[in-house]
């Protein structure tokens, strides 16, 4: 496994137990030995569930099978959810599917749980058969170690490339009583937006209509994951489930302090995703204005954060801002070259069409020495904005890819 990346946060958050959910992990060797590599949530009657995921052409059979499930009438049964690492059981034909099923099936036996309310995800390498037997064979000591304390550990048992476990947490007070929303996630790599970019599971013990819930997944996703991208590519298997027990008894619906706790934690857990990039060494915020629309500022804004020659500036803390120049040129969107500004955090670098006579390399070489780079762009054509969050692209990038299988 790589070193830690350098961006990492300093700590792993203190998670609250969510009522209504348990937790458990084990070693099941699906594609390694001696790592935690497969997570089994079980949740009480009367969850809520709903989520978004890639649009990829080439979803997994995991994926597809749980945006089959993910609309259904949950009849106030519970839910199960069970994740994998090391393999991604994409690309594997009826193979895959059969996988699926005979997964969901078996946990529907052991938990109680009807299999309409089993979803599963799988990460890890495309087009190899999943040994979902190696899973299966494990059920039993899943169930006999879930605990409502142990998502910290589901957290390592996702992980692929990653360098450190994601988690989130977030509390509100409502009418005196406290609700709680706690989430993890995997992703360092493959990941661009397409939703959902990575895999992700949120809890919440509060109580919420599916269809109010799945407005705000979708919503916040648009604003949060959606605007992530550490090196262009959509996964096959991108999946965000969120979970809500109703154990608090306090409904949220509509509720604007829920929103915004949901809206941090879905964010915190996005910006850990970019933070762990593969061979990460920069955070970079770039944020569009002036647009003619939103849209095309978020165009812009990917067009520069996806730019390899950009990234490898980043990396080299050379600030060539001709680069970002070009990246905004391609993007499609429209742009008139001499009304464009662009700034490096409150660096004045370009406007009216040329380097500003104010602008020293020096200047733009120390920022660009910085973990955290603001890459800041006027269009000065309309209202339109966006932010997009990017890492750099290094020499660790290639070498974790290139062994990727090996």
């Amino acid at each position: 496994m790589p070193p830690r990346s350098p961006l990492a946060p300093d700590a792993f958050p203190e998670l609250p137990v969510i009522g209504g959910a348990r937790f458990a992990y084990v070693e099941a060797g699906v594609r390694y030995k001696n790592r935690p590599d497969v997570m089994l949530a079980v949740l009480d009657p009367g969850t809520v569930m709903t989520g978004v995921f890639t649009r990829s052409a080439t979803r997994s059979a995991c994926v597809l099978d749980c945006q089959r499930k993910i609309t259904g009438d949950d009849g106030g049964k519970g839910a199960a959810i069970l994740v994998n690492s090391g393999n991604s059981n994409a690309f594997t034909g009826r193979a895959g599917e059969d996988s699926v099923n005979a997964i969901c099936k078996a946990v529907a036996e052991i938990t109680g749980v009807p299999e309409y309310r089993v979803f599963t995800s799988s990460t890890g390498v495309i087009g190899e058969r999943l040994p979902h037997d190696r899973i299966t064979a494990k059920l039993a000591e899943l169930k006999d170690k879930l605990s409502p304390n142990a998502l910290p550990d589901a957290a390592r048992a996702i992980m692929t490339t990653d360098t450190f476990p994601k988690a989130a947490t977030a509390e509100i007070d409502v009418d005196g009583k406290t609700v709680r929303i706690a989430g993890i996630a995997k992703g360092s790599g493959m990941v661009a937006p397409d939703m959902a970019t990575m895999l992700v599971y949120i809890f919440t013990d509060a109580r919420i209509g599916r269809d109010a819930l799945q407005s705000l997944v979708s919503e916040i996703s648009d604003k949060t994951f959606n605007n992530i991208t550490v090196d262009s590519d959509t996964s096959t298997s991108d999946t965000l489930l969120m979970a809500a027990t109703g154990a608090s008894g306090v409904d949220v619906t509509w509720n604007a302090e829920f929103t915004q706790a949901l809206y941090d934690v879905m964010l915190d857990l996005a910006h850990q995703v970019v933070r762990d990039g593969e061979g990460a060494t920069k955070f970079v915020t770039v944020h569009v204005t002036g647009a003619a629309s939103d849209a095309d500022a978020r165009t812009h804004a990917l067009s520069i954060a996806n730019s390899p020659l950009v990234k490898t500036a980043l990396a080299g803390e050379d600030p060539n801002w001709g680069r970002i120049v070009m990246a905004i040129g391609k993007s499609g969107a429209r742009a008139e070259r001499d009304l464009i500004s662009i700034r490096f955090g409150e660096i004045l670098v370009a406007e009216k069409g040329w380097v500003a006579q104010s602008y020293k390399e020096a200047d733009g070489a120390g920022y660009f020495k910085s973990p955290e780079i603001d890459i800041n762009v006027d269009l000065g054509i309309g209202e339109g904005m966006a932010t997009v969050w990017t890492c750099d692209l290094t020499h660790g990038y290639i070498s974790i890819n290139a062994d990727y299988r090996s």
